[in-house]
């Protein structure tokens, strides 16, 4: 059954965009996804399946596995019947019992792991083993080291570590970025030193309940993910600073901070939807300004530039009895702000009155606001080198799966409930994977809280186009260990065509919540063994769950009809009955 949704306009002296649906070529996708086979740990909303990278030589997927406190390492030369052939346990070769994994990396059959010390405030250690297993050595690092990646010749580990505060917020170390050197296992520790409040440049955010001290700028910054771009270079997102550290790794030294501005949700395209008690999918224009926040980030160059591709996820600050957040319909907004809104009209529930912002920016002299920020820009991004915005998907996400899986809208991880995060950072982007596919290049985005997959093809990072969208979750059972298929996509590996066991290109999904590690063929015209994947030898994953698309194999996307009446728009776009 369809339903037509109306979005009128709200009363606020605003005028409400179309969020224009992306349109499709006619013949469906340039790519096909479809699931191979799913290794499961069993263990439901515990971190059983977290980071995962691939190791070519081996045919085996390395997983975090943080309930059980190890890396799993999955035999996928059958990647329609991955299986668990060994675990590597760091805490026990460091002898730091209740050590915690935390990420890791492979490159020409060494494997590193970032490892979180037993108290997550001290320095923790990037442990190295073989891809057999054995354990080769260990350096020690920064605190909390959140994120790993070799640099392309394999000689160097490069760590970003967070440095969170305890929970009471009574310690807060210091975020670094550690370069290891993959032979001798020396450190190198690119630090925040050269930069204090007044040096910053404009729009790095530093926050907190305790900026006193010399240290202070040091201890607001949390490393959160990096990737490597050459052997000379990382990028670091600083996700709660809402930039992007540029590692010198020859130097061993932070060399620039990128502030990544905001996102106008005001702006034609750029819409959301706010409210979590409305009833409805409302994805509208609104005068709020969206902090970028990335998670996940890679890379990759053309036309001999490097791109940065980001996640854009958001997060909240908040430890013991300090937390930025708050709903707007707890702040006192300033009259006449807003292009003149009815303050009590945007403050309403079924407007922005659910949405949580941050607390410390917008506020005037005054005590009252006249700006508001939201966590994360609810799509992924494209920047150049030096940090400006090439292209962003807008509101493209929420779109596609207010199309896609419209029952379902903007569901949390770890239940069904339509419309549940609409108020909080909405499908919530983590995941970002680059990959070349032919002669084109994807971007591929997982939604944390949705639990799809977005495809993009960013060859022209500049006109970056939507291909598909793809979920393994199952939204008829209520998620639960062994059930709902894959839910909170956490990390995204893209296997090369030369690298993957069906001379296919493939990705490896991790996904948190549910505690799986899927794999996906990539198939379709121009993909290098591309054909039906009714016809791959490995299986078309077979016992799968139903797909959830919009390419010619899942859903078909409709076309979003903009309509403006008196003010208002009308929208109209499928919808199951509740």
């Amino acid at each position: 059954m369809q339903k037509r949704l109306l979005v009128p306009a709200l009363a606020v002296g605003l005028a409400a965009l179309a969020v224009p649906v992306p349109a499709l070529a006619q013949e469906g996708p340039a790519l096909d996804l479809s699931v191979l086979g799913t290794y499961s740990t069993g263990a439901f909303a515990a971190g059983g399946s977290e980071i995962v990278t691939y190791d070519p030589s081996t045919k085996r997927v390395f997983a975090v596995n943080a309930e059980a406190g190890v890396v799993d390492v999955i035999d996928v030369s059958d990647p329609a019947n991955p299986v668990k052939h060994a675990e590597l346990d760091a805490a026990a070769a460091l002898g730091q019992d209740g050590a915690t994994v935390n990420s890791v990396a492979v490159s020409g059959g060494t494997v590193a792991v970032a490892v979180e010390a037993p108290v997550k405030t001290d320095p923790g250690w990037v442990a190295f083993f073989d891809a057999d297993g054995a354990f080769k050595d260990a350096a020690q690092v920064g605190a909390q080291p959140d994120s790993i990646a070799f640099t392309p010749d394999g000689s160097k580990a490069v760590t970003a570590d967070e440095g969170e505060p305890d929970d009471d917020y009574a310690v807060d170390p210091a975020g670094t970025v550690s370069i290891v050197d993959a032979a001798t296992y020396d450190v190198a520790t690119a630090d925040f030193t050269a930069w204090d409040e007044a040096s910053l440049p404009e729009g790095f955010r530093v926050f907190g309940p305790d900026l006193t001290g010399d240290d202070a700028v040091q201890r607001a910054i949390e490393p959160e993910y990096v990737t490597v771009a050459d052997d000379a270079t990382a990028y670091v997102t600083l996700q709660e600073n809402n930039a992007i550290a540029v590692v010198d790794l020859a130097a061993g030294e932070v060399a620039e901070l990128l502030p990544l501005g905001f996102k106008d949700h005001a702006a034609e395209g750029n819409g959301l939807d706010a409210s979590d008690k409305d009833d409805e999918v409302d994805i509208t224009a609104w005068p709020v300004q969206g902090m970028y926040l990335p998670d996940g980030i890679d890379s990759f160059a053309t036309g001999g530039e490097t791109y940065l591709v980001t996640a854009n996820e958001g997060d909240v600050r908040e430890w013991g009895d300090y937390s930025e957040e708050a709903r707007v319909k707890d702040l006192e907004l300033c009259d006449g702000a807003f292009d003149g809104a009815d303050l009590d009209a945007l403050q309403a529930d079924e407007a922005l009155g659910r949405l949580k912002v941050t607390s410390t920016l917008g506020r005037t002299e005054d005590g009252c606001y006249d700006g508001l920020y939201s966590f994360g820009g609810r799509s992924f991004s494209i920047w150049s080198a030096d940090g400006e915005l090439v292209f962003d998907s807008g509101a493209e996400f929420e779109a596609v799966v207010a199309e896609a899986e419209s029952a379902n809208f903007n569901a949390d991880n770890e239940a069904n409930d339509f419309d549940d995060r609409s108020d909080d950072k909405g499908p919530e982007p983590e995941a970002v994977a680059v990959g070349q596919v032919g002669d084109a290049v994807y971007a591929f985005i997982g939604l944390e809280r949705q639990g799809g997959v977005m495809v993009y093809d960013v060859t022209d990072p500049v006109n970056a186009v939507f291909v598909d969208y793809v979920s393994n979750r199952d939204f008829t059972a209520e998620p639960a260990a062994g059930a709902g298929g894959d839910s909170g996509p956490e990390s995204i590996a893209f296997v090369a065509a030369a690298d993957s066991p069906t001379g296919r290109p493939m990705l490896a999904v991790g996904n948190e919540v549910s505690g799986t590690t899927t794999l996906w063929d990539i198939t379709g015209d121009g993909v290098p063994g591309g054909g039906d994947p009714s016809e791959h030898p490995t299986g078309d994953g077979a016992g799968a769950l139903p797909r959830t698309g919009t390419g010619a194999t899942g859903l078909l996307l409709g076309l979003a009809a903009a309509l403006a009446v008196g003010g208002g728009v009308l929208v109209a776009m499928r919808r199951r009955a509740a």
